[in-house]
């Protein structure tokens, strides 16, 4: 096993060889599809002191996942969206601290909620590394063309949950858990090809991508103490996927969609989550920049 997040930096505590100890991981978005394979990936790294935070709307999803990593039954994911993982975990096992914190990032009841949590668990001054990895995200209406967007209240309320409050919990996390000696902070956007390049009846999606993508840019600057990555994990196979080329309006896109699922183009969660998983061990990317699953 590769040193953990912020080790490229020298910044990070008990670096070397075994798992990441005395981490506090928080991965937003985690009861399925991509988050919920990187949670299964995530757990096993995570030794002695760390604790690791799940946060998504569905409680019951949060509850299988948490009760499955505490028990040491994954390390190994299978990639499914749903059900068990397979293999054993060395690091987190049985005994792992996970925490779950149903909340919509959307609302605001569920960002205070979300926002407390993170402040109660990053109080603890015994950990060494922080590493957030913000995952939550939709689609949007994307049978809608441009045009057809002229409902602000719709439009809001989608880049509240899509924007603001990746920033939001963010800069909570940052705050709650200050530079100081010793200690390494790594934030993880989860980007898209979208942030990158156009996708007719996807102004929404596009638009909060890049946004985001720039967003983290920013920070990346104001803190160089910070590593700072976002990652476009590629064209999954997800419930968002099937949505994709089910919904979008666009007939072009659809059929695009189409000809992926039935070519076997698309990739399994679990397989992009490794190579996310890679990225931050090595951690050798230059802090702000955007990286994509074809490029590893």
């Amino acid at each position: 096993m590769e040193p953990g997040p912020g080790s490229g930096s020298g910044q990070g505590q008990g670096q070397g060889p075994g798992p990441w100890a005395g981490t506090a991981c928080v991965v937003t978005g985690a009861s399925r599809g991509f988050g919920r394979s990187l949670a299964r990936l995530l757990a096993p790294q995570l030794g002695p002191g760390s604790v690791l935070l799940l946060l998504a709307r569905s409680e019951d999803a949060l509850g299988e996942l948490a009760s499955e990593l505490r028990s040491g039954a994954t390390g190994s994911d299978t990639g499914s969206d749903t059900g068990n993982g397979t293999g054993n975990g060395t690091g987190g096992g049985p005994g792992l601290r996970v925490q779950c914190v149903p909340a919509d990032l959307g609302s605001e009841e569920g960002m205070r909620r979300a926002s407390a949590a993170l402040r109660e668990l990053l109080q603890d001054s015994s950990f060494g590394r922080l590493l957030l990895i913000n995952n939550a995200g939709s689609l949007g209406d994307i049978s809608k063309s441009f045009q057809d967007l002229s409902d602000l209240q719709e439009i809001n309320t989608y880049f509240s949950f899509n924007i603001s409050s990746a920033l939001c919990l963010t800069s909570t996390a940052l705050r709650a858990f200050g530079a100081r000696p010793g200690c390494s902070r790594t934030v993880v956007n989860i980007s898209s090809l979208c942030a990158r390049e156009p996708f007719p009846s996807w102004a929404l999606y596009c638009a909060a991508k890049a946004a985001r993508d720039m967003m983290f840019r920013v920070l990346a600057v104001e803190e160089p103490g910070l590593r700072v990555l976002s990652y476009a994990p590629g064209p999954l196979d997800t419930d968002m996927q099937l949505l994709a080329r089910t919904r979008t309006g666009d007939l072009g896109m659809r059929q695009k969609f189409q000809r992926m699922q039935e070519q076997g183009q698309l990739i399994n969660s679990s397989v992009s989550a490794q190579k996310l998983l890679q990225l931050l061990q090595e951690d050798s990317f230059p802090s702000g920049a955007h990286v994509d699953f074809y490029d590893i």
